[in-house]
């Protein structure tokens, strides 16, 4: 029996952290995937800008331990995201809102994080039916006001992406973010740290 879509989402995020690999080839993108799930990053994303990204995705997910969930991101319109799912996406992440990327996820049962960056946005991404929204990018905002969305959507499950780093990560979901969203910094780091990483996100209070 598949996987129940509000099961995979919870997965998503259970280890507050999602990675993001974006690379110059599909064997990079592997390699990069294959760290970071070694590391015990448990959801990692390859980036539809990787050239062959929807191969990576394969041979990623078949590589990866029992438990790991792949996924892409950067899809951007429907077509995007059946071929993702057929290439064994288990979630799919957009750099802003699409309803049909929403729409063609949730007929395959795959959970879909749709970006956002404003309060109006990030209404209309839940009442799309996203399952996540990504708060993209972060650098443009902070954890305080990042707070202060939550203070009028306490329901937003919201994951800070672009410009969330290693120290800051912390702060965000302090401030009530469900997850993180990360890239380079990530895959360049080394897998004792990443888990040293992980471990310190997850001792954090929901």
């Amino acid at each position: 029996m598949a996987e129940p879509r509000w099961a995979l989402t919870a997965r998503l995020v259970e280890r507050r952290v999602i990675g993001i690999v974006r690379a110059p080839s599909p064997d990079a993108a592997v390699e990069a995937g294959t760290r970071l799930t070694a590391a015990d990053v448990t959801a990692v994303e390859i980036s539809l800008s990787t050239p062959g990204a929807l191969s990576a995705v394969t041979a990623l997910r078949a590589a990866a331990p029992p438990g790991a969930l792949v996924g892409a991101g950067t899809v951007l319109d429907a077509s995007q995201a059946v071929l993702a799912i057929q290439a064994g996406a288990r979630f799919l992440v957009c750099p802003s809102l699409s309803r049909e990327v929403i729409r063609a996820a949730h007929r395959h049962g795959v959970p879909v994080a749709a970006g956002a960056s404003t309060p109006t946005e990030i209404v209309t991404a839940l009442e799309e039916g996203a399952d996540l929204v990504k708060l993209f990018p972060a650098s443009q905002s902070s954890p305080r006001v990042l707070r202060d969305v939550l203070q009028a959507l306490p329901h937003a499950p919201l994951v800070p992406t672009g410009g969330v780093t290693i120290r800051t990560a912390s702060e965000w979901i302090a401030a009530g973010a469900v997850a993180v969203g990360m890239g380079g910094e990530l895959t360049r780091a080394a897998p004792a740290d990443v888990r040293a990483f992980l471990s310190a996100l997850t001792s954090l209070a929901p």
